[in-house]
């Protein structure tokens, strides 16, 4: 069942990205993951050499990371491909 969810969601949004924007585009991430080097080092490999600019900043706490990542890309199904990669990262919560 959270397949078929995930996939609708997937569709929606190829929807709202191919009418919003023109494409190759800048596309802007946003990722919460637990303050583990680890899991914020796979979300950068997932980005590497492709020539994104990555912010990454801890919570007030130190328990939570927002990881940020400004990346130009060619069309929608990049941007749900990378959302998927991302995803497959256990703890990482994309906004």
């Amino acid at each position: 069942m959270a397949e078929k969810n995930s996939d609708a969601f997937y569709n929606k949004l190829k929807e709202q990205l191919t009418a919003t924007s023109s494409w190759p585009s800048n596309y802007l991430y946003k990722f919460i993951v637990l303050s583990d080097q680890e899991k914020i080092k796979a979300i950068h490999n997932i980005f590497d050499n492709m020539g994104a600019v990555i912010e990454s900043k801890k919570s007030k706490k130190g328990k939570y990371t927002s990881v940020s990542i400004t990346v130009n890309l060619k069309d929608p199904d990049e941007v749900i491909a990378k959302y998927k990669e991302v995803g497959a990262i256990e703890g990482v919560i994309s906004l």
